[in-house]
């Protein structure tokens, strides 16, 4: 794997590169060699972020973050969520008889730069606050559901491969799971 650190208002150490790259590189069981593991630390006042996406070649995008007052306990946190979302993303694909090569993010990207700064316009209330783009995948309702809950996120955007629709998964406040589909 890949490890690609970069730090947002704090100097990165060898000791903490060492640690994120020590950390991660356990997780090498999960994660095919050629895949870029994104890494970003920052610091907040009194708190420092960690925020670590993978983007597979041919599985799915994996996402965790953490805040704490201590980088290295944040790190091991990440590490955690991390080790238990593979590990449950295995553990399904073998419940199912299935390969990860039936999530279909060939050539996943995330691209962190694209990411937006706050936007405002004075002549409205309403104010963007974070803008993201990525290319939305062809994949079954199910798929969409397990990627939703890999990136630990309550909604997610896909291509229906039955409709060949754009549409959103979403988690409901009963704990199941809605779609929102265009008509």
């Amino acid at each position: 794997m890949n490890i690609i650190i970069s730090g947002k208002q704090i100097e990165l150490t060898d000791a903490i590169k060492n640690k994120i790259e020590s950390k991660l590189s356990k997780l090498d069981n999960y994660i095919h060699p050629d895949t870029d593991v994104k890494v970003t630390v920052s610091a907040r006042k009194t708190r420092q972020k960690i925020e670590v996406t993978i983007a597979t070649v041919n599985g799915p995008i994996i996402r965790a973050e953490d805040m704490q007052e201590n980088l290295y306990t944040a790190i091991d946190v990440v590490y955690d969520k991390l080790s238990r979302q593979l590990k449950k993303y295995k553990k399904r694909l073998q419940d199912k008889h299935q390969d990860n090569k039936s999530i279909r993010f060939q050539d996943a990207e995330i691209n962190l730069a694209d990411e937006q700064e706050d936007y405002e316009d004075e002549n409205q209330d309403i104010v963007i606050q974070r803008r993201k783009k990525f290319s939305v995948k062809p994949m079954s309702e199910e798929e969409a559901v397990l990627q939703m809950e890999l990136v630990g996120h309550d909604f997610y955007m896909f291509k229906n491969i039955d409709s060949d629709e754009i549409a959103v998964v979403y988690k409901r406040h009963n704990g199941g799971y809605g779609i929102i589909e265009h008509e």
